[in-house]
């Protein structure tokens, strides 16, 4: 013990503590349990990413659970030197002397008894808090997301929606008192054509055959609602930008990543370059390079602009221009989706353009192409309803509220859903995150709402969400929709166990509904996550007697943030907890708390 002379070590805890920090690597940050852990810098990476996952969960170590439950009134001993040996040899028990009066020892004897405590220290073995977060790492970390879902983007079935087909044209009719003229015919001021009452129409083609929708040329009178001229815009860009070629885009002119003013001067044309002079000190003697003619004006005309020219005509609100650079628009899109025959009668017919784009999709499905599908459906199935929505007793566990679909994206990323995987939604509400998952990755969903107002909204969204995949040319995953109690639904009880995934937005939930729902995650499988908005069972947290046999123990919890804007009732950030069932891990725990308990019950 010569070698730990000097060395403050007071108690068990801080004889273990320098230990701990001796062995510790010093690269590794150590992050407290109680502090929520940043976001990640990118989408795809974080600083405290392991290397063999792509998932940014955190590893608190041993060390840090240790030192965050260390009482406060105990002082953290400084660490060790750098070369202090391990005590592998068990060392000799010293025979305490009595003492006649605590004041007589002095400095010297006041060292041999610090030696004398620090050997009846490593005679026993030392007990420590024993934590969630010190379970085995291969358990407790998720598996890594895949960067590119592999699975078959392409829909087999013809593009026409057929009957029952809710067109944007249809909600703006329902809805025409709240709706105001925008264009205008400028050469004719009497012209009533674009007026409320004569119901302006414009027709869009979409990528797939027989596929079009009718859009009213009206706008809101609150901004705030459902703009039908706009989302026609948005679609247009959406499938000349993610489904042609740079060639076949050039034929519709410039997209615009913002608005393009009206006098925006044309390109002037570059400089010609002329052939330096030879150089009079050159040593070799070669011959003149040969003089390049300068290049000769084209007599082609330019390519026209159809892009700009529907712009212009939108903020000048000129009817007539915009119909018919419209339908030129939609030429150019038909002459894509059937291309001329062959002369020859028996060679095949050329396939449509925007359906091969979709077979070649092997990055996944384009993100713009989801969010418009999304966004169409519930424009047209959510937006007329949503005043019947917010009907709801205030501070129940039936209040209204939903996830944007960047959080969606972000929980889909989280948990590796992917096509083979089955998501549950208790309380999933219109369904908006089920119909976002089973089109972005393919997986099959479950979702069951209490309430009668969304869930009949759910089934409406369903129904036009499959109708507009057609339509774009695309497919997505199967979902079921149940209208219910979850914690008396037997179809609940039957899907439990096969669920990789079971969202919870209990973020309004009362406390006698989340109590219950714990009883329900016992029927889970190894490796299932549950999202949720608030935690079953603390990150992290100290096992003691009271939770050692807690339902929720099973649990391997951490939180993560989300960004402003991810949530429907409110513009703020906020966070969410991914509880991941890891039963090896619990059983390693609960056996070392049992070991803890009976040595400690043995010294007593």
């Amino acid at each position: 013990m010569a070698a730990l002379q000097g060395v403050c070590v007071t108690t068990r805890r801080g004889w273990k503590l320098q230990l701990q920090e001796l062995e510790a690597p010093s690269y590794l940050p150590s992050p407290t349990p109680d502090t929520p852990y940043p976001p990640p810098s990118s989408p795809d990476s974080s600083p405290l990413t392991d290397s063999s996952s792509g998932f940014d969960f955190p590893s608190p170590s041993r060390e840090t659970s240790v030192s965050a439950s260390s009482s406060s009134k105990r002082q953290r001993a400084p660490s060790l030197a750098q070369d202090a040996p391990r005590v592998v040899a068990r060392p000799r028990k010293i025979k305490k002397r009595a003492s006649t009066s605590p004041y007589t020892s002095g400095s010297s004897s006041r060292g041999e008894s610090r030696q004398r405590s620090v050997a009846l220290e490593l005679e026993l073995e030392l007990d420590e808090p024993i934590y969630r977060s010190d379970r085995s790492r291969s358990t407790s970390v998720f598996p890594p997301p895949a960067h590119v879902l592999a699975r078959e983007w392409w829909s087999l079935d013809g593009g026409s929606p057929g009957d029952g087909f809710v067109s944007a044209a249809d909600v703006v009719r329902k809805l025409a008192r709240s709706y105001k003229p925008y264009f205008r015919n400028p050469d004719d001021p009497d012209n009533k054509s674009f007026e409320v009452e004569s119901f302006p129409t414009a027709d869009l083609e979409y990528p797939n055959n027989y596929a079009n929708e009718k859009f009213m040329l009206l706008v809101p009178k609150d901004k705030d609602h459902y703009n039908p001229i706009m989302c026609l815009e948005q679609s247009l860009y959406t499938i000349i930008d993610s489904y042609l070629s740079p060639a076949q885009k050039a034929l519709f002119g410039s997209l615009p990543s913002k608005s393009i003013p009206d006098n925006t001067p044309p390109p002037s044309p570059s400089p010609i370059t002329r052939p330096d002079p030879p150089d009079p000190f050159s040593v070799l003697d070669t011959p003149p390079e040969p003089q390049i003619p300068p290049p000769q004006p084209q007599n082609d005309p330019p390519q026209p602009d159809y892009i700009r020219s529907l712009q212009r005509a939108i903020r000048r609100r000129d009817g007539p221009l915009f119909l018919s650079t419209l339908e030129t628009i939609n030429q150019l899109l038909r002459s894509l989706k059937y291309p001329p025959l062959p002369s020859d009668v028996f060679l095949p017919a050329p396939p449509n353009v925007f359906t091969s784009a979709v077979r070649s999709w092997t990055r996944g499905l384009p993100d713009k192409v989801m969010l418009r599908i999304v966004d169409e459906t519930y424009q047209r199935c959510v937006g007329p309803n949503i005043k019947n929505l917010h009907r709801y007793e205030a501070f129940s566990s039936e209040v209204y509220g939903e996830l944007m679909p960047s959080f969606t994206s972000d929980i889909i990323a989280a948990t590796g859903l992917n096509s083979s995987s089955l998501l549950m939604d208790l309380g999933s509400g219109v369904g908006n995150v089920l119909l976002q998952a089973s089109l972005q990755t393919g997986c099959r969903s479950y979702g069951i709402e209490l309430l009668e107002g969304p869930a009949n909204v759910a089934r409406q969204q369903w129904k036009q969400f499959q109708k507009r995949c057609q339509m774009w040319g695309v497919c997505t995953g199967n979902v079921e929709l149940e209208e219910g109690d979850m914690l008396k639904s037997k179809r609940v009880t039957e899907l439990m166990g096969k669920a990789d995934v079971v969202l919870v937005n209990n973020k309004v939930f009362q406390q006698s509904l989340n109590e219950a729902l714990r009883a329900k995650f016992l029927d889970l499988k190894e490796g299932a996550i549950v999202v949720s908005l608030k935690p079953f069972v603390s990150p992290n947290a100290r096992v003691t007697e009271r939770n050692v046999d807690d339902i929720c123990a099973i649990f391997d919890v951490v939180e993560r943030p989300y960004r402003s804007g991810s949530v429907s009732w409110g513009s703020g950030g906020g966070t969410y907890y991914l509880h991941r069932v890891d039963r090896a891990g619990y059983a390693n725990v609960k056996q070392r708390f049992e070991n803890s308990r009976a040595r400690t019950a043995r010294r007593r």
